[in-house]
């Protein structure tokens, strides 16, 4: 496969080349291997091209795309901050191409020579605890302080933590869609995208206009994971799709790490589950940056110290540990009616000690 300058025309023949319908990725290879660049693959002959993949595939080729979806993916490309990555560009990410099977071209808004930084994934459930979300920001900001740019899927919950802690952070974030880059999903997640389009990079393999379809999801973790030295799992129940992020990392020879939880808690039992299939545990971001052999991570600022408690509201803190529990549980740990330990609970949530959680769960904060 030969390189080739990102002309106009050149981004025109892997248009051409890549959104043919009916030829996918495994005949893309096959062509850009015979024939070297799209342009070589377009123009071949019927018969040579008939020798390397099926006649359907030498049809659909010879059709190509629409003129409509053409056009408005080389308009998509005019627009400040967008790009076409192809697999024979400079720019393409060296560690994605160690993968199997690669995808052909990939569409970055933003800053694409983020493709090719030190880049460590963090993932876990949309459902996250509020002590997940703090952990998932404090990490990544200060792995990307450390020099880590950091990955995640735009999900909900423990990825737009990560994406938000990333961007605090000196290396900044890279998002990786399961829709067509032009297409946010989900849609809340629109401003902190429109951050990451500014600051950071949004990458998708998926052609321009592709809907939120569940069988692309998984597709986009092996590109989270495939981006990065090592994906770390913040929050995760047995059956997220994190867990098919860290297992694709451990499929690509990439470091993978668990952050443990509470025994009881469902967002814990996925992230238990990898540690016990040999994912390194981690309580503090050294841990990662010393199995990178990155070094050690520069001592933390710290939280905005909150507010001291009484000591009637410190016993009910006591009562609690730091599991989530039921208002009844610590009402009966601390002796207390549940009128007045609910009141307690309003005063220490408003002070940030406690925060509620799903179920009408309390959780104490770290």
């Amino acid at each position: 496969m030969e390189s080739q300058p990102a002309s106009r025309g050149n981004l025109a023949a892997w248009l051409r080349f890549t959104l043919a319908p009916g030829v996918f990725e495994r005949w893309q290879r096959t062509l850009l291997q015979a024939f070297g660049t799209p342009d070589n693959a377009l123009g071949a002959s019927p018969r040579s091209a008939k020798c390397v993949v099926p006649e359907h595939v030498v049809e659909s080729l010879a059709r190509g795309p629409s003129s409509a979806v053409l056009d408005a993916a080389l308009r998509w490309l005019d627009q400040p901050g967008h790009h076409l990555v192809a697999i024979t560009d400079a720019e393409y990410p060296e560690l994605l191409r160690q993968i199997h099977y690669p995808p052909t071209v990939l569409y970055v808004v933003g800053r694409a020579e983020l493709l090719n930084a030190q880049c460590f994934a963090m993932v876990g459930s949309r459902n996250a605890t509020p002590q997940g979300v703090r952990d998932a920001h404090e990490f990544a900001q200060a792995l990307s302080d450390a020099g880590l740019t950091i990955v995640s899927g735009l999900a909900l919950g423990i990825d737009a933590a990560a994406h938000r802690g990333g961007l605090a952070g000196r290396a900044s974030s890279i998002a990786v869609l399961g829709t067509g880059a032009d297409r946010i999903y989900p849609r809340r997640n629109a401003p902190l995208a429109a951050e990451l389009a500014e600051r950071g990079a949004i990458v998708s393999e998926f052609p321009l206009g592709t809907p939120p379809r569940s069988e692309n999801f998984p597709r986009r973790n092996r590109l989270i994971s495939g981006l990065s030295r090592g994906v770390l799992v913040v929050e995760a129940a047995l059956a997220s799709g994190s867990l098919i992020t860290a297992h694709e990392a451990a499929d690509q020879n990439r470091d993978v790490f668990a952050m443990p939880g509470a025994i009881h808690s469902p967002v814990s039992r996925g992230c238990h589950s990898l540690i016990k299939e040999g994912a390194a545990l981690v309580d503090c971001v050294d841990d990662i940056l010393e199995e990178l052999r990155i070094g050690t991570a520069a001592p933390s600022p710290g939280r905005p110290a909150m507010p001291e408690c009484s000591k009637e509201l410190r016993i009910v803190l006591e009562a609690m540990g730091y599991t989530p529990v039921t208002i009844d549980a610590i009402s009966a740990a601390c002796g207390r009616d549940v009128a007045e330990v609910s009141a307690q609970l309003s005063e220490l949530e408003l002070a940030g000690h406690v925060n509620s959680v799903a179920g009408g769960l309390f959780q104490r904060m770290a």
